[in-house]
């Protein structure tokens, strides 16, 4: 894999795209101006009375359009930085234990082995302990919050190469901060979607208000989609630019390979209906999907449509330079090893799962 050719090129598409996101946000604004001005103009010729073009009407739509984009971003904003802990917690996610379990042991070095390497801070390692799939996520708005969340199926099934690969994989997103983008960018389709309810709702009140919300609502959904599938487009982008960042740090391709290999094993013999249950996968909850390792199986031709995640097929091609066959996930015997740090930090410290909930030392 030449791996610096894909992170050059995912570094400029992803410039490409915010670009192009910042210009749906202005054809959007341009649109619900002609779609009410176009309403208006058709609301005249239908009427036996003559109405003048009301003066200030561009700066009037110009204006609530930018509003709307721009505040549902701003709140929508404010909301996904609660902190990666929390989120995590949202998911049934608690903390490491490596005092336990020699695989959680495993983990923790691993990610202090790579912290080091990237020479970037250690983050918060949490394990969700009721997913068998193979998966992960990093979430957090900087550092002082970043977590690296874990299956219990990747602690099961992953050797300790493919464990590298993959925690590798979640580090360069926070590194590259992916977790921050992919946040700004999902209030801005917040935004974009602010203003499509904002003409649902003047519907409702009949009369002319019915006839100018239909002009925003088509307007409005346009920008939307536009904006859903740049977002998808982004994040595929940094998920090719995650994976060649993996394939650098560890210098293997087998390790995130593996990873890859073995979730299209566990798809393939994974019952139907079975993945798509949140009770078995954990992983169904709409604020994680888009930061997971590999997305939520089973969900409609639309949405698949608007993925925000290359296929397995793909990525996997690009990891080895050809196609590879699914590898078998088998339960790996996680052999003992020792800290190679205080886990519990400085006298005195406390986590920062801690922080948010005093009773997680104790779970």
């Amino acid at each position: 894999m030449k791996f610096w050719d894909h992170q050059h090129n995912a570094r400029s598409e992803t410039r490409r795209l915010l670009l192009g996101f910042a210009f749906a946000v202005v054809v959007l604004v341009a649109a619900v101006h002609a779609a009410l001005a176009l309403a208006w103009w058709l609301m005249v010729a239908v009427l036996p009375v003559h109405l003048p073009f009301p003066q200030g009407f561009l700066a009037a739509n110009v204006g609530v359009s930018l509003m709307l984009v721009l505040g549902g971003w701003w709140v929508e904003t404010s909301n996904l930085r609660a902190g990666g802990v929390k989120l995590a917690q949202r998911v049934g996610a608690r903390e490491l234990r490596p005092s336990l379990s020699h695989a959680e042991q495993r983990l923790s070095n691993i990610v202090d082995e790579l912290c080091i390497a990237a020479h970037m801070p250690r983050p918060q390692i949490m394990v969700m302990p009721r997913t068998d799939a193979v998966n992960a996520f990093a979430a957090g708005w900087d550092e002082s919050d970043a977590v690296i969340a874990v299956t219990q199926g990747a602690l099961d099934y992953l050797t300790r190469e493919e464990m590298q690969g993959m925690v590798a994989h979640e580090l360069s997103h926070l590194h590259e901060g992916d977790t921050r983008l992919k946040m700004r960018l999902a209030g801005m389709v917040f935004g974009l979607e602010l203003v499509y309810n904002f003409g649902d709702t003047m519907r409702e009140r009949r009369g002319l208000a019915w006839w100018f919300g239909s002009a925003i609502m088509v307007a409005g959904f346009a920008g939307w989609l536009t904006g859903r599938m740049l977002k998808a487009a982004v994040s595929r982008q940094r998920e090719y630019l995650a994976d060649a960042r993996a394939v650098q740090w560890t210098r293997s391709r087998d390790g995130l390979g593996g990873v890859l290999r073995k979730v299209m094993a566990q798809r393939r013999d994974t019952p139907a209906g079975y993945a798509e249950n949140p009770v078995h996968t954990g992983l169904a909850h709409p604020a994680v999907q888009h930061m997971l390792l590999v997305d939520v199986p089973g969900r409609s031709r639309m949405e698949r449509w608007l993925d925000t995640h290359p296929t397995l097929d793909d990525r996997v091609q690009r990891v080895y330079g050809r196609r590879m066959q699914p590898l078998p996930a088998v339960p790996v015997h996680a052999g003992h090893e020792s800290a190679r740090r205080d886990e519990g930090g400085a006298p005195g410290t406390v986590s920062i799962a801690s922080l948010v909930d005093p009773f997680a030392r104790f779970m």
